[in-house]
């Protein structure tokens, strides 16, 4: 088959996605998996072949990404629900002059979001945000868009969340590099982010009177533990310190040694990284929660993980037809790919991510697509693959706005009407995901190997 047919078989493939997800309204694991049917038999791959290679798709994403997600919702779930989370935030929000508080509570956001999921770390921070501003004789949109931003980096960036644990599975480098490269330029786009959108509104561009739902009723101080125990900032920061010490001492010690030692390996895989931070989080849930609660908690929390993993497991399903219809050849082919195109390749990612998010929505759907896609052209670029999972993972976030579950979240429980939720969640979503890609053309032009 030609490689422009095959180009336009993926473009059929990924609009007959987008048209189940929007119209039918088709679970998007569900679309996944019939856009890689149409790909696999049109490409010529057969229904036979093409049902083996989706389901070895998924079975290899489960295995590689599997358990990770799953602790990972466990400790994100257990450290909201013992408090640990909200002592991490109010202690980071509290140590800092007013004039730098709304960068102090992207921070929080930042942190908590590492293990925690956005709309659970949006509401554990909601009425710490709502006292801020009124501490600070702030709007509360200046506060919803600091937490949208630095909840939302982390969310897409740092593993491990979903999105980056799978960009090292599908681009085949070394997590710890997602863990380093996510950090940096996460940080500094938080920080980059605040600031321009500090400005935006410091133009009037928020308008309460017509931006704010006079009915809501917001939060008038911040909830009370139910138990008057609460773990100390340190004790409460250890379930996120652990795996991303224990991912950089396997990254380290491959980066020291011609043989990686057998420990730091053990430490550094993945599996075992996440399960020593969720073990803590038990043990943490054990003390301040109780072990009924505690396993409460751990069932919730995988609950939520459930349609996540059906996601990503389908992501896989998708990118294992694509390497087996042999698309990436078809791609650099048809758009001229050579190992100088940096800026292009990159870009490419960006907006195959932009596409997805804003036509249905769900940013892990849109990186994990994006991802899978590139995945077959990274090769052929001379970038550290980092760098086009980064620039896939800022299009997924680009334009959050209300086929956005997200959206509903912010501007229900900030009191939004819709143009308020558009004018703090959705711009706020711009500018952090122009602000990822930016930065991430800079490290990719000025340091092409990245760091790991």
């Amino acid at each position: 088959m030609s490689g422009t047919l095959l180009v336009v078989n993926l473009i059929v493939a990924i609009a007959l996605m987008i048209a189940l997800i929007l119209i039918p309204k088709l679970n998007p694991a569900i679309s996944l998996v019939i856009a890689s049917i149409y790909m696999g038999v049109s490409c010529g791959l057969g229904f036979v072949t093409s049902i083996d290679t989706i389901a070895s798709g998924f079975g290899n994403m489960m295995a590689s990404i599997g358990l990770p997600i799953g602790f990972g919702v466990i400790l994100g779930q257990l450290m909201s629900d013992t408090g640990a989370a909200k002592v991490i935030a109010k202690t980071i929000v509290h140590s800092v002059p007013n004039k730098f508080v709304l960068y102090a509570v992207a921070i929080a956001g930042f942190i908590l979001a590492i293990p925690v999921f956005f709309d659970v770390t949006f509401i554990i921070l909601i009425p710490i945000g709502i006292a801020v501003a009124k501490e600070v004789n702030k709007p509360l949109a200046y506060v919803v868009g600091a937490l949208t931003i630095g909840d939302g980096i982390a969310q897409t960036l740092v593993p491990p969340t979903p999105n980056p644990l799978a960009a090292a599975d599908l681009l085949h480098f070394n997590l710890g590099t997602m863990v380093i490269m996510g950090l940096i330029i996460g940080a500094i786009a938080t920080v980059v982010s605040v600031f321009i959108y500090t400005k935006i509104h410091d133009t009037g561009f928020f308008k309460p009177e017509k931006d704010m739902n006079p009915n809501a009723e917001l939060f008038s101080e911040e909830k009370e533990l139910e138990s008057d125990k609460q773990p100390s900032f340190l004790v409460s920061f250890l379930p996120i310190l652990i795996p991303v010490v224990c991912i950089l001492t396997g990254t380290g010690a491959d980066a020291i040694y011609d043989e990686t030692p057998m420990v730091a390996q053990f430490l550094g895989n993945k599996i075992i990284a996440i399960l020593l931070g969720t073990l803590c989080s038990y043990l943490i849930g054990y003390k301040y929660l109780g072990r009924d609660k505690v396993e409460a908690s751990a069932g919730e929390a995988l609950k939520q993980a459930g349609i996540v993993l059906l996601i990503t497991g389908a992501g896989g399903s998708f990118g294992s037809i694509i390497s087996a219809t042999d698309i990436g050849n078809a791609l650099v082919t048809t758009l001229s790919i050579n190992s100088g195109s940096v800026i292009k390749v990159l870009f490419l990612a960006y907006f195959i991510g932009c596409i997805f998010r804003i036509a249905q929505g769900s940013g892990t759907v849109a990186g994990i697509t994006a991802m899978t896609i590139m995945a077959t052209i990274a090769p052929s670029v001379s970038i550290h693959p980092v760098y086009i999972a980064l620039a896939a993972l800022a299009g997924g976030i680009s334009v959050g706005h209300v086929n956005d579950s997200g959206f509903w979240v912010v501007s229900n429980l900030s009191g939004f009407t819709v143009t308020g939720g558009l004018k703090t969640y959705t711009v706020a979503q711009i500018i952090m995901s122009i602000s990822i890609m930016i930065l991430t053309l800079l490290f990719a032009l000025i340091l092409p190997g990245a760091i790991g």
